[in-house]
């Protein structure tokens, strides 16, 4: 049986936001963590290769401990209580749709493991169409196979343009369907 009164609720959700903190803390420490491991030559501008995941590790840490300390002192602050009723009585939280959140998942984890195989153009118009259907499941919008040829092709249509950028204009080598270096 658990405890349902207004204090018990409160001290489970300063837990859970302390979670929320900490986690982004410890994926910030994993970047870091990463960027050890990426040469340090500069290149153009003095700029080395292992700039970029430094700086997002930076910011993510600072943004872990802002969160820590956000749940520490009082909890997230104007944050909606979902689910309360008219007479203030306890949140239950948000509802989370587990549909949703697989085909976002799955979508990525796809991504990952078709890169090599199919070429990052395909593989990220995949993912691209995969959590376009996660995120219009979220609003209980249906979705037929109009709508998954839509998300193909915008998928497609942003990947292609991003696979050609970085292959042909900046020489960073990506996966590639073919060895034309165009697909």
């Amino acid at each position: 049986m658990t405890d349902s009164t207004p204090a018990a609720s409160a001290q489970r959700s300063c837990l859970l936001q302390t979670l929320v903190g900490a986690g982004v803390v410890l994926v910030a420490v994993g970047l870091a963590a990463g960027a050890m491991t990426i040469p340090s030559a500069a290149g153009y501008a003095g700029v080395g290769p292992n700039f970029l995941p430094w700086l997002v590790a930076f910011a993510l840490g600072i943004c872990g401990a802002f969160l820590l300390y956000e749940a520490r002192t009082g909890g997230f602050r104007d944050m909606d209580d979902a689910g309360a009723g008219a007479d203030g009585a306890a949140a239950t939280g948000p509802q989370i749709n587990w549909a949703s959140f697989v085909w976002m998942s799955a979508g990525l984890l796809l991504n990952a493991a078709l890169i090599t195989t199919v070429g990052f153009v395909l593989s990220c118009a995949l993912c691209f169409a995969l959590a376009a259907h996660g995120l219009r499941r979220s609003g209980e919008e249906s979705s037929g196979l109009r709508s998954w040829l839509v998300d193909a092709a915008i998928g497609l249509c942003i990947a292609a343009p991003v696979f050609w950028m970085f292959t042909k204009f900046l020489a960073i080598n990506l996966p590639g369907l073919t060895q034309t270096g165009w697909l």
